[in-house]
């Protein structure tokens, strides 16, 4: 027989009511039998008339025949008595379950493609409840990061064909001219190798962003002062910075990337005479690192649309520079494996500020 919860509840109810049965037994039988108190003596009673005295009472503890009775009763009860209380513990253990069953046939019919499911238990706030909410929250997280698997999948396999037919399409008209002198090959050769480095940048970045998911691979006491100074970009725009010490725990190679990622993002999408400052410090106790820079106007709505990958500013249109549309979401992937709260907000008169805080 299947040894389910509900049957080990049974059990343990009944075996608890045995036992307790068992020692009530007992303790009525040695307080019967050792009881001090003698019974109450007869009333006097005086027949024709004639006064007759009473025969001593008999200690409680001498009436033999009557302690049998009682054990005999006793032990005849206790099985009964037994039974009954597996029978209610049975039924009580399944209206307990019941729920939890119901919860288990929901699990089953959910899979990787129907995650839209939920368990929405109701009846009282008890840890079932809480297990159900629970289990409810995991599943709207699975949601969640499967979602955004097959739309960064989706996303990804179109930005790497793109190049690849754009290579294969200069491949074959230039093979295709029979005319077709060195200087012309060499120019096809070269934009072969523009395509391919474009590539190599983007798997790159692909793969900072899984390392970033995967979470830190070592934990080093870093400065993020330091860290900042050494990401500072060569450029023609004003740049400021205001660096104080804010020591962080977190890998080197993945906060350089994080900070020259902020950087690039603010040089690409920035006006010729715009500015970027940077700042590092302490923010309510906590290290912080902030960048600004100018540029065009962002609609505060399409702020978190920023943050996933693939998503630019104009779409179908690159900004300054080779943007390749990974920069922020390896920010916020990072931001995320050093426990760090990412804040990215549009400024009013042009441009984007990035703030995370670690720690």
């Amino acid at each position: 027989m299947r040894r389910t919860v509900r049957l080990r509840l049974t059990l343990l109810y009944s075996g608890l009511f045995l036992v307790a049965g068992a020692l009530l037994v007992g303790l009525i039988y040695v307080l019967v039998e050792l009881s001090p108190f003698p019974s109450a003596p007869p009333a006097p009673s005086v027949p024709g008339g004639g006064l007759t005295v009473p025969e001593p009472a008999v200690p409680a503890g001498r009436d033999a025949a009557g302690l049998r009775r009682l054990l005999v009763n006793s032990l005849i009860a206790l099985p009964v008595m037994a039974l009954a209380s597996m029978w209610l513990g049975w039924v009580m253990a399944g209206r307990v379950l019941r729920p939890l069953g119901a919860m288990t046939a929901t699990v089953r019919r959910i899979t990787a493609d129907r995650l839209d499911r939920r368990l929405a238990a109701g009846g009282p706030d008890d840890e079932l409840k809480e297990l159900s909410d629970t289990f409810d929250q995991l599943l709207d997280r699975l949601e969640a990061a499967f979602t955004a698997q097959r739309r960064f999948v989706a996303n990804a396999s179109h930005e790497l064909r793109t190049p690849l037919t754009v290579q294969r399409t200069m491949a074959e008209v230039a093979l295709s001219d029979p005319d077709a002198d060195a200087g012309a090959l060499r120019a096809v050769l070269e934009r072969l190798l523009a395509a391919g480095l474009h590539q190599e940048r983007l798997i790159e970045a692909l793969l900072t962003l899984a390392r970033g998911y995967q979470g830190l691979a070592r934990s080093d006491p870093l400065d993020l002062a330091v860290v900042a100074e050494h990401c500072l970009p060569p450029t023609g725009l004003r740049v400021t910075a205001e660096l104080e010490h804010a020591w962080v725990r977190g890998d080197r190679d993945l906060l350089e990337r994080l900070v020259t990622n902020v950087l690039d993002n603010a040089v690409q999408h920035n006006r010729p005479d715009g500015w970027i400052t940077v700042w590092t410090g302490l923010r309510q106790g906590r290290p912080a690192l902030r960048i600004q820079n100018s540029g065009p106007v962002i609609a505060p709505d399409r702020v978190p649309a920023l943050l996933q990958p693939f998503q630019r500013l104009a779409p179908g249109r690159r900004a300054l520079g080779d943007g390749l549309g990974l920069g922020l979401s390896i920010v916020a992937a990072v931001a995320e494996a050093h426990r760090g709260d990412l804040d990215v907000a549009a400024l009013p008169e042009g441009g984007l500020s990035v703030t995370v805080t670690f720690p």
